[in-house]
């Protein structure tokens, strides 16, 4: 069932973008001109429970949407670092929060016809803050300790817009971490 890539053209090489369009032959010998694929990097997102046990979310603009978003933690996956070194490094960055005992609890991906990266969600339980934000530039990120009640009622309202977001979160209350 793969299909055999007869040629690639990088469309644009940014580094938030990188898109390419494949001419592949399908695996019956159909040739298919034109087949395009977005790069992105490996993701991380973190669910991390308080000490209290309450949930440590973000809220920030979302261009894309042109809304303002209630969100976990979320970030890209540098070269040459693990997903869980990312994790712990967004959390501490966006919100201040560190130590904890932490499990992978899926790995996913957004959009596999089009998109080539992979998404890690972890569970944080038992942190706590230790120092303040450290963001980057562009940067924009208010932080918010929630109960996990109201984080529920949120999700079920259908105030978290991505499916990044949403998924870690549906697999959590339902019991399956």
């Amino acid at each position: 069932m793969t299909w055999k890539v007869l040629d690639t053209e990088y469309l644009i090489r940014r580094p938030w973008l990188t898109a390419r369009r494949d001419r592949c032959q399908l695996p019956d010998g159909r040739i298919m001109d034109e087949y395009y694929v977005l790069e992105y990097p490996t993701f991380i997102n973190v669910l991390a429970i308080t000490t209290d046990g309450d949930m440590v979310l973000v809220r920030q603009y979302r261009h894309g949407l042109g809304r303002t978003c209630f969100e976990l933690v979320a970030g890209c996956v540098e070269p040459g670092e693990e997903p869980l070194a990312a994790a712990r490094r967004e959390l501490a960055e966006e919100t201040g929060f560190t130590g904890g005992v932490w499990t992978e609890t899926m790995c996913f991906t957004c959009n596999a016809s089009a998109m080539n990266n992979l998404s890690h969600s972890f569970l944080a339980t038992g942190v706590q803050r230790t120092c303040g934000q450290h963001l980057d530039a562009t940067e924009d990120i208010e932080v918010h300790v929630v109960p996990q009640a109201e984080v529920k009622a949120m999700l079920l309202r259908g105030d978290f817009m991505q499916a990044s977001i949403i998924a870690p979160l549906y697999k959590y209350f339902s019991g399956l971490t």
